[in-house]
């Protein structure tokens, strides 16, 4: 089995009820990068390409989406999840 694609929701603000962000992970087959969309309510899109031959930059990409799909800084542990849904892109 080969995932292609995952969108994520981030956390619901208390204001409006909706997500704060949006996220968008993509592999095209055969690709040595994972596309990265992390999409803000603000409307300005960041596109990011990830290594996956390098677990540090699937780290740090771990990093940037748990602080713009929760809001804040979090844990190593935190961040760690968001590391196994990118592993799943990674050979």
């Amino acid at each position: 089995m080969h995932i292609y694609e995952i969108k994520l929701a981030g956390r619901i603000s208390k204001k409006t009820g909706m997500p704060i962000a949006f996220a968008t992970i993509h592999r095209t087959p055969g690709s040595d990068y994972i596309t990265v969309t992390i999409q803000p309510t603000d409307g300005k899109d960041r596109v990011h390409q990830v290594d996956i031959d390098s677990p540090e930059d699937v780290w740090s990409m771990a990093d940037c989406l748990q602080h713009h799909l929760e809001g804040s800084g979090g844990t190593n542990s935190d961040v760690h999840s968001y590391y196994r849904v990118l592993e799943q892109f990674m050979d």
